[in-house]
Protein backbone atom coordinates (compact mmCIF):
# COMPACT_ATOMS: atom_id res chain seq x y z
CA UNK A 1 0.00 0.00 0.00
CA UNK A 2 1.31 2.94 -0.72
CA UNK A 3 2.17 5.62 1.61
CA UNK A 4 1.27 9.50 1.23
CA UNK A 5 1.81 12.44 2.76
CA UNK A 6 -0.32 15.85 2.07
CA UNK A 7 0.97 18.48 3.93
CA UNK A 8 -1.54 20.91 5.12
CA UNK A 9 -1.10 24.87 3.88
CA UNK A 10 -2.81 25.78 7.11
CA UNK A 11 0.94 25.82 8.33
CA UNK A 12 2.15 28.00 5.61
CA UNK A 13 2.75 31.53 4.40
CA UNK A 14 -0.53 32.79 3.68
CA UNK A 15 1.29 35.33 1.86
CA UNK A 16 3.03 33.27 -1.02
CA UNK A 17 1.14 30.65 -0.51
CA UNK A 18 1.37 29.58 -4.10
CA UNK A 19 5.03 29.25 -3.74
CA UNK A 20 4.75 27.62 -1.25
CA UNK A 21 2.33 24.80 -2.78
CA UNK A 22 5.19 24.55 -5.71
CA UNK A 23 7.46 24.13 -3.56
CA UNK A 24 5.76 21.00 -1.71
CA UNK A 25 5.39 19.45 -5.14
CA UNK A 26 8.90 19.78 -5.84
CA UNK A 27 9.90 18.21 -2.55
CA UNK A 28 7.75 15.32 -3.03
CA UNK A 29 4.39 15.84 -1.40
CA UNK A 30 1.48 13.38 -2.87
CA UNK A 31 -1.35 15.60 -1.67
CA UNK A 32 -2.30 19.22 -0.70
CA UNK A 33 -4.06 19.34 2.56
CA UNK A 34 -6.46 22.21 2.74
CA UNK A 35 -8.37 22.51 6.25
CA UNK A 36 -11.85 24.38 5.59
CA UNK A 37 -12.56 26.12 8.69
CA UNK A 38 -16.00 28.45 9.13
CA UNK A 39 -16.16 29.52 12.55
CA UNK A 40 -19.15 27.73 13.39
CA UNK A 41 -18.25 24.32 13.39
CA UNK A 42 -14.71 25.07 14.79
CA UNK A 43 -13.83 28.31 16.08
CA UNK A 44 -11.31 29.27 13.81
CA UNK A 45 -12.10 30.32 10.28
CA UNK A 46 -9.23 29.82 7.55
CA UNK A 47 -10.55 30.01 4.29
CA UNK A 48 -12.72 28.75 1.48
CA UNK A 49 -13.37 27.87 -1.91
CA UNK A 50 -11.95 31.00 -3.29
CA UNK A 51 -8.93 29.84 -1.74
CA UNK A 52 -8.95 26.57 -3.60
CA UNK A 53 -9.27 27.90 -6.72
CA UNK A 54 -6.37 30.45 -6.31
CA UNK A 55 -4.51 27.22 -5.62
CA UNK A 56 -5.19 25.16 -8.62
CA UNK A 57 -3.51 26.72 -10.78
CA UNK A 58 0.29 25.89 -9.03
CA UNK A 59 -0.07 22.61 -8.83
CA UNK A 60 -0.81 19.48 -10.53
CA UNK A 61 -1.44 17.59 -6.91
CA UNK A 62 -4.60 16.39 -5.89
CA UNK A 63 -6.35 19.03 -3.49
CA UNK A 64 -7.40 17.47 -0.46
CA UNK A 65 -10.40 19.57 1.04
CA UNK A 66 -11.29 19.00 4.34
CA UNK A 67 -14.68 20.40 5.18
CA UNK A 68 -14.65 21.34 9.13
CA UNK A 69 -17.78 23.44 8.37
CA UNK A 70 -22.05 23.50 9.35
CA UNK A 71 -23.84 22.25 6.54
CA UNK A 72 -21.53 20.70 4.13
CA UNK A 73 -23.54 20.50 1.72
CA UNK A 74 -23.99 23.97 0.52
CA UNK A 75 -20.55 24.09 -0.05
CA UNK A 76 -19.81 20.84 -2.29
CA UNK A 77 -20.51 22.21 -5.61
CA UNK A 78 -18.01 25.44 -5.11
CA UNK A 79 -15.08 23.36 -4.10
CA UNK A 80 -15.90 20.59 -7.30
CA UNK A 81 -15.43 23.83 -9.01
CA UNK A 82 -13.08 25.73 -7.33
CA UNK A 83 -11.04 22.52 -8.21
CA UNK A 84 -10.80 20.29 -5.09
CA UNK A 85 -9.76 16.17 -5.99
CA UNK A 86 -11.12 15.55 -2.46
CA UNK A 87 -13.94 16.46 -0.30
CA UNK A 88 -14.17 15.56 3.01
CA UNK A 89 -16.94 15.88 5.19
CA UNK A 90 -17.57 15.12 8.84
CA UNK A 91 -19.90 12.73 9.83
CA UNK A 92 -20.99 14.58 13.08
CA UNK A 93 -21.93 17.46 10.66
CA UNK A 94 -24.17 15.34 8.05
CA UNK A 95 -25.96 12.58 6.38
CA UNK A 96 -22.85 10.80 4.77
CA UNK A 97 -24.59 9.13 2.37
CA UNK A 98 -26.86 12.42 0.79
CA UNK A 99 -23.34 13.74 0.79
CA UNK A 100 -22.27 11.46 -1.03
CA UNK A 101 -24.12 11.43 -3.59
CA UNK A 102 -23.33 14.87 -4.32
CA UNK A 103 -19.80 15.14 -4.53
CA UNK A 104 -20.09 12.09 -6.72
CA UNK A 105 -22.37 13.94 -9.05
CA UNK A 106 -19.54 16.57 -9.37
CA UNK A 107 -16.86 14.02 -10.32
CA UNK A 108 -14.97 14.29 -7.42
CA UNK A 109 -13.64 12.01 -4.39
CA UNK A 110 -14.95 11.40 -1.65
CA UNK A 111 -13.95 10.69 1.87
CA UNK A 112 -15.50 11.19 5.51
CA UNK A 113 -13.78 11.81 9.14
CA UNK A 114 -14.33 11.58 12.58
CA UNK A 115 -13.52 13.85 15.45
CA UNK A 116 -11.45 12.26 18.50
CA UNK A 117 -14.20 11.87 20.38
CA UNK A 118 -16.19 9.73 17.66
CA UNK A 119 -15.96 6.15 17.78
CA UNK A 120 -14.61 5.16 14.63
CA UNK A 121 -17.65 2.93 13.94
CA UNK A 122 -19.23 5.75 13.00
CA UNK A 123 -16.99 5.47 9.62
CA UNK A 124 -18.35 2.22 8.58
CA UNK A 125 -21.36 2.91 6.44
CA UNK A 126 -18.96 5.44 4.09
CA UNK A 127 -16.84 2.60 3.67
CA UNK A 128 -20.17 0.53 3.12
CA UNK A 129 -21.29 4.11 0.68
CA UNK A 130 -17.93 3.45 -1.33
CA UNK A 131 -15.24 6.37 0.35
CA UNK A 132 -12.76 6.88 -1.55
CA UNK A 133 -10.68 7.33 1.69
CA UNK A 134 -11.10 7.93 5.23
CA UNK A 135 -9.96 10.74 7.75
CA UNK A 136 -9.26 9.84 11.21
CA UNK A 137 -8.47 13.05 13.49
CA UNK A 138 -5.74 12.58 15.96
CA UNK A 139 -6.05 16.03 17.30
CA UNK A 140 -9.41 18.61 18.30
CA UNK A 141 -9.74 20.04 14.91
CA UNK A 142 -8.96 23.53 14.94
CA UNK A 143 -5.87 24.38 15.38
CA UNK A 144 -2.51 23.51 14.07
CA UNK A 145 0.21 22.13 16.73
CA UNK A 146 -1.57 20.03 19.02
CA UNK A 147 0.02 16.37 20.34
CA UNK A 148 -0.77 13.47 18.85
CA UNK A 149 -4.19 11.75 20.56
CA UNK A 150 -2.40 7.91 21.36
CA UNK A 151 -5.80 6.63 21.13
CA UNK A 152 -6.06 7.47 17.98
CA UNK A 153 -4.27 4.26 16.89
CA UNK A 154 -6.72 1.67 18.40
CA UNK A 155 -9.24 3.60 15.70
CA UNK A 156 -6.61 2.96 12.93
CA UNK A 157 -6.34 -0.34 13.59
CA UNK A 158 -10.62 -0.72 13.80
CA UNK A 159 -10.98 0.62 10.56
CA UNK A 160 -8.46 -1.00 8.33
CA UNK A 161 -9.53 -4.17 10.09
CA UNK A 162 -13.48 -3.52 8.94
CA UNK A 163 -11.40 -2.19 5.41
CA UNK A 164 -10.56 -5.82 5.20
CA UNK A 165 -13.06 -7.76 6.50
CA UNK A 166 -15.49 -5.84 3.44
CA UNK A 167 -13.20 -6.42 0.48
CA UNK A 168 -11.36 -2.80 0.95
CA UNK A 169 -8.12 -3.72 2.05
CA UNK A 170 -6.59 -0.35 -0.06
CA UNK A 171 -8.73 1.89 0.72
CA UNK A 172 -6.73 4.78 1.72
CA UNK A 173 -7.09 5.98 5.43
CA UNK A 174 -6.17 9.20 6.46
CA UNK A 175 -4.75 10.50 9.42
CA UNK A 176 -4.50 14.31 10.55
CA UNK A 177 -3.13 16.06 13.43
CA UNK A 178 0.34 15.97 15.60
CA UNK A 179 2.10 13.53 13.13
CA UNK A 180 5.74 13.74 13.81
CA UNK A 181 9.07 11.83 12.51
CA UNK A 182 8.88 10.75 15.92
CA UNK A 183 5.30 9.00 16.04
CA UNK A 184 4.83 8.55 12.51
CA UNK A 185 5.56 4.93 12.57
CA UNK A 186 2.93 4.02 15.17
CA UNK A 187 0.38 5.64 12.90
CA UNK A 188 1.56 3.69 9.62
CA UNK A 189 1.65 0.53 11.74
CA UNK A 190 -1.62 0.97 12.77
CA UNK A 191 -2.73 1.05 8.97
CA UNK A 192 -2.55 4.32 7.99
CA UNK A 193 -1.53 5.34 4.83
CA UNK A 194 -1.75 8.72 4.21
CA UNK A 195 -0.02 11.03 6.40
CA UNK A 196 -1.23 14.81 6.76
CA UNK A 197 1.79 16.93 8.50
CA UNK A 198 1.73 20.80 8.98
CA UNK A 199 3.90 22.13 11.20
CA UNK A 200 6.67 18.74 11.02
CA UNK A 201 6.67 19.51 6.98
CA UNK A 202 6.78 23.66 6.86
CA UNK A 203 9.11 23.88 9.98
CA UNK A 204 11.71 21.50 8.68
CA UNK A 205 15.55 23.02 7.32
CA UNK A 206 14.75 20.14 4.30
CA UNK A 207 11.20 19.61 3.53
CA UNK A 208 11.76 16.89 1.03
CA UNK A 209 14.06 15.21 3.41
CA UNK A 210 11.28 15.40 6.16
CA UNK A 211 8.81 14.10 3.64
CA UNK A 212 11.18 10.85 3.08
CA UNK A 213 11.30 10.25 5.88
CA UNK A 214 7.41 10.38 7.39
CA UNK A 215 7.12 7.95 4.73
CA UNK A 216 8.82 5.78 6.98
Amino acid sequence: MKIKIAPSILASDFSKVGEEVKRLERCGADLIHCDVMDGNFVPPITFGAQMVKALRPHTKLPLDCHLMVLHPETHIEAFAKAGADIITVHVEACDISKLFQAIESFGVKKSAVINPETPAEKLFPAVDEGADMLLVMSVHPGWGGQKFIPETLKKIETLRNYCVRTGRPELDIEVDGGITEENVKDVLSAGANVIVAGSTVFKAADAAATIGRLRG
